[in-house]
């Protein structure tokens, strides 16, 4: 409708416009649409279990549709190229190559145990002490017999040998006075100046000064280097020495020291024990190469092989590796176990290995470089000579047989069968030949 002026008014006053609001919306609903609403609420909701019965037959219905139109969804793996290693993998224990008992070398109490068990030794540390006053006392006695055999021999050089040396020259010159005398009085008695009896005199005098000089040249003799009287008393200089010696080594067999640097792994003796000679008192792990000492299943003897490189892990430091060698194996079977002993060296054991700690070793035994590798649960009748792979063609599970290399502990080498990107189900899928599936990588 237009807007039309008031009666009266001018033309030139304003229009006064009149203001619509919308057109009313349609009704959504009737009365009768609500109460149908309302029955089909009620019934739905009093047939409940029957309509959730419904949907979930439908669901299920769907379901099956699809896995008989696309199959089900298995996780499939992949055949890689990559390297693969074989290893033997055993547990054992930490030892030193070799262990140094340590005991006393004499009989004695213990005046005091200087280290602890556990303990870092260096090489002539000292170990234990041993009470040790008679032996001191039997130092200084050797000491002293050493002093006199000692004032002994320069007793000889200084006073003995210099006293013969003075009696030989007084017997030299008595003999040739008594030579002398006799020369004369024979000459005078051959002329007929003197007599009988004072040539018997002469005579005489020279009979006895030779003997003197050869007593003299004797006592010379014995009392210089070589002779009797000097090895007699060099030889008793000699065995106090050797009787200081020995008291000495004895008085340190009192302090018993480290042969060599190491840890004490075992103490079994405590301050005031009276210990024996050859009893062992500690234990000593020499510091150097460790060992790890395994038991391998016999079954694998056969790919152990001396110099062959290992990865160990010591139990209580599993995040920890380090590197050993092959060095050692038993010739015999332990028939119990039905296992071999065999050793690996370990060059520069970490600080933290400890001896008789469990360890965790995996042996190389073999190595096979860009290679194709697959799954071993992806393997069937793998223990059979043989085995096969469920690989996915099409969309569909085929058995394919695989000859098979190397063996590791999670993977396999295939060798003819398979190639690079096939897609193998998982033994343990349940999957049967020729079905249809959908495969998802892991």
């Amino acid at each position: 409708m237009d807007d039309v002026p008031a009666k009266g008014s001018s033309s030139r006053n304003p229009k006064i416009a009149v203001l619509r609001g919308p057109a009313p919306l349609p009704r959504v609903k009737t009365v009768a649409d609500r109460r149908r609403l309302s029955w089909w609420s009620h019934a739905i909701w009093k047939h409940k279990w029957f309509a959730l019965f419904v949907i979930v037959l439908i669901g299920l219905g769907s379901w099956q549709a699809g896995r008989t139109l696309f199959g089900p969804a298995i996780v499939v793996d992949p055949v890689i190229s990559g390297d693969l290693v074989q290893t033997v993998v055993a547990s054992g224990h930490v030892e030193s190559q070799f262990r140094v008992d340590i005991g006393s070398q004499i009989t004695g109490t213990v005046e005091d145990v200087l280290v602890e068990e556990g303990q870092h030794v260096s090489k002539g540390q000292a170990l234990i002490a041993i009470e040790a006053s008679e032996l001191k006392a039997a130092v200084v006695q050797a000491e002293g017999a050493v002093a006199q055999a000692e004032a002994r021999l320069r007793q000889l050089s200084e006073l003995t040998l210099l006293a013969a040396r003075e009696a030989l020259t007084q017997a030299q010159a008595t003999l040739l006075n008594a030579q002398h005398t006799y020369d004369r009085t024979a000459e005078l008695a051959k002329n007929g100046y003197a007599t009988k009896a004072s040539l018997d005199d002469a005579q005489k005098n020279l009979d006895i000064a030779r003997p003197q000089v050869r007593t003299a040249e004797l006592q010379v003799f014995t009392s210089s280097p070589g002779g009797s009287d000097y090895v007699m008393a060099e030889t008793q200089l000699n065995q106090a020495r050797a009787n200081l010696d020995t008291a000495r080594s004895r008085l340190g067999y009192a302090t018993i020291v480290a042969p060599r640097d190491g840890v004490l792994i075992s103490r079994n003796v405590e301050r005031g024990t009276v210990v024996q000679a050859g009893k062992i008192l500690l234990v000593l792990a020499p510091a150097g190469d460790a060992q790890l000492v395994l038991q391998i299943d016999e079954k694998n003897l056969g790919l152990i092989t001396i110099g062959q490189k290992a990865l160990a892990s010591a139990d209580a430091f599993p995040d920890k590796t380090f590197a050993a060698e092959v060095t050692y194996i038993n010739p015999g079977i332990d028939i119990t176990r039905a296992s071999v002993e065999v050793k690996l060296t370990v060059a520069n054991p970490p600080d933290y290995l400890r001896q008789d700690m469990t360890v965790s070793v995996d042996i190389e035994v073999a190595r096979r470089s860009d290679t194709l590798i697959l799954p071993l649960r992806d393997i069937y009748d793998a223990l059979t000579g043989s085995p096969w792979a469920m690989i996915v063609r099409d969309h569909r599970a085929h058995k394919q047989p695989v000859r098979l290399g190397l063996r590791a502990s999670t993977h396999v080498e295939i060798l003819e069968g398979a190639a690079q990107g096939d897609l193998a189900v998982p033994s343990t899928a349940g999957v049967r030949t020729g079905q249809r599936i959908r495969p998802v990588m892991p």
